[in-house]
């Protein structure tokens, strides 16, 4: 019987591997320059740790378990839960602020599509402890940070910016009921990923005054922040957008973010600034996003403090990257330092021993399993990309190697211990 992979998660093979390392190995160095330090949690929690976060209606969205004793566990959707509970565990011996990041497989029981699968990796970066607009404008500057250092200019991608406390102030100036506003944040959060129609029927069930859902319509067509003083009255929450983008202008990437309304974020934790990031073209999914979550450590047992982040998933963007040509220009080539060649049968195991003392020295190194003309070896050195070939033959008689220069074809005959002095200085 042939089985398959499980449908929405994927393997990966040595091709595939490499893109996985060289995305993570960007978020970390990115990470790192940033000011961040890296942590992780377990990969399954107690499943009441995200109804906690997101209420009963997740149960549906993750992968749930029954342990042997009865405990009701869930594979991780999400590290921000985790991240909650680790700080409050140390919240005291903690220094502020606390500057994490996280690369995390995750697991979502949704149905698979382009860009969005069962299984992934994410990139998240938070700053725990700062209320300041600062921390807020420096996450966002770490996400187009990274993603300018892999070739996204803002030409490719978008920041789309807005704020929880303007739309709150828009939702109490037409009146919506403070009771339905944790409904209709989800809703609006699929302003742009359902057909107009269907959005619309959607807003008018949720909102049967149809001044109200008129008005709200208005807002999350505006264009500019400074269009709702004129439209929506003055609002405080105006002056914390206005402060961020200073900073985002001082920080040199006003080119890549915009003021857009339509960005709400559907879970109800979110507290104040929120953003999405977008391929310029918005023919795929979000890339990433985020937002500050002041009541989320409260919500587990813990103070109330302030935090902001975001994540960035490794699949729209891996798609992104491919369809603009940036993983062919930017992927390293696996690389050898060394092949060892012989030129008869008679040589392998000297071929052999050289090469594991080449491994043992630091060096990349490899050899040929077959007994195949040195031609045929010289081809496999080339076929992996290797920077010198060490060619054994009658000279190591006379404890000399010949070694050749893939790229430039020159080679010279070099004695064996000076061959490896040379290697150590």
């Amino acid at each position: 019987m042939k089985i398959q992979p499980v449908k929405g998660t994927r393997d990966f093979y040595p091709a595939d591997m490499a893109v996985r390392n060289w995305i993570i190995d960007g978020w970390k160095r990115v990470s790192i320059r940033n000011g961040f330090e890296e942590y992780d949690g377990p990969i399954f929690e107690y499943l009441k740790m995200f109804q906690v976060k997101s209420g009963d209606e997740i149960v549906e969205q993750l992968f749930s378990l029954t342990d042997r004793g009865g405990r009701e566990l869930a594979l991780r959707p999400e590290i921000t839960p985790t991240l909650a509970r680790m700080v409050n565990q140390r919240i005291n011996s903690l220094a502020k602020p606390i500057k994490w990041f996280s690369v995390p497989r995750l697991f979502r029981a949704e149905r698979p599509q382009k860009g969005r699968l069962r299984e992934f990796f994410q990139w998240n970066v938070d700053i725990i402890g700062v209320d300041d607009v600062l921390a807020d404008a420096e996450v966002i500057f770490t996400a187009v940070d990274y993603l300018r250092d892999i070739g996204l200019g803002p030409n490719d991608i978008v920041v789309k910016i807005s704020s929880r406390k303007i739309l709150k102030a828009v939702l109490e100036d037409i009146g919506v009921p403070e009771q339905s506003w944790d409904s209709l944040y989800p809703a609006l959060d699929k302003k742009n990923k359902l057909p107009p129609e269907t959005f619309e029927k959607m807003l008018n069930d949720l909102l049967p005054n149809s001044e109200m859902a008129s008005r709200l319509r208005e807002f999350m067509e505006l264009e500019k922040v400074q269009q709702i003083t004129n439209k929506f009255g003055y609002s405080e929450a105006i002056h914390e957008y206005l402060e961020l983008m200073r900073y985002l202008d001082q920080m040199g990437i006003n080119a890549y973010y915009r003021f857009d309304p339509s960005v709400v974020r559907g879970l109800a934790y979110y507290t104040g600034l929120v953003f999405e990031i977008y391929d310029k073209a918005s023919e795929l999914r979000a890339i990433g996003g985020g937002g500050r979550y002041d009541n989320l450590l409260k919500l587990f047992g813990g103070p109330a403090i302030a935090a902001t982040g975001f994540g960035i998933g490794d699949c729209v963007l891996a798609i992104m990257l491919e369809e603009k040509g940036l993983l062919e220009k930017q992927l390293p080539k696996p690389k050898l330092d060394y092949f060892v060649a012989c030129v008869d049968e008679a040589y392998k195991q000297a071929a052999v021993k050289l090469t594991m003392r080449l491994r043992s020295a630091g060096w990349t190194a490899s050899f040929s399993y077959k007994g195949a003309k040195l031609s045929k070896q010289l081809k496999e050195a080339s076929d992996q990309n290797a920077r010198r070939c060490v060619i054994i033959g009658t000279e190591i008689e006379n404890n000399q190697l010949i070694v050749k220069d893939m790229s430039t074809g020159q080679q010279k005959l070099i004695e064996n211990d000076r061959f490896f002095a040379e290697l150590e200085s």
